[in-house]
């Protein structure tokens, strides 16, 4: 059974699904989508995710404690496992994130698997860019990407702008 609500953020709205064990799914609301309202659910786990998510978004949480579950291959697996692994803050590029798996081959297959992720923020594929230091690729759009970005950095350099 999968529960979900509609959550605002500052990026737009977010819907936040869970299979009741863990959050599943978390994907910004693109515009023109069917315009949905916030709803309230009173499903532990969403509730624990709204509020750390708004805590993320105050600054004041800098790491998600939360299950997270998403349908992959191993491989896939693997490099979002990878993800959870860059710190608040920082980024890596493609290519690292291809070392880290041991498999510098497959940089292109970690690319599609870093666009695949289904849990956005909490998984932070926001923070893989491209070797030269570019914004890349992001379901989410660029813009949501570069704020993420610029937001994380404030809170853990004191720094406003990054790009």
């Amino acid at each position: 059974m999968t529960d979900m609500l509609y959550h605002i953020t500052p990026l737009g709205l977010v819907e936040i699904r869970t299979d009741g064990n863990a959050i599943t799914s978390v994907s910004f609301v693109q515009t023109g989508q069917q315009e949905q309202v916030p709803t309230a659910n009173t499903q532990p786990l969403l509730q624990q995710c709204t509020q750390q998510l708004d805590e993320y978004f105050a600054g004041t949480r800098k790491t998600f404690d939360l299950p997270v579950a998403q349908s992959g291959t191993a491989f896939q697996q693997q490099v979002w496992a990878q993800l959870q692994q860059i710190p608040f803050g920082k980024t890596i590029s493609y290519l690292e994130l291809a070392k880290r798996i041991n498999n510098v081959k497959a940089i292109r297959a970690v690319g599609t698997t870093n666009g695949s992720n289904s849990i956005a923020i909490l998984v932070p594929c926001h923070r893989v860019i491209g070797s030269d230091g570019s914004l890349t690729g992001y379901a989410g759009g660029l813009w949501r990407k570069q704020w993420l970005l610029e937001h994380e950095n404030k809170y853990a350099n004191g720094v406003q702008a990054l790009f």
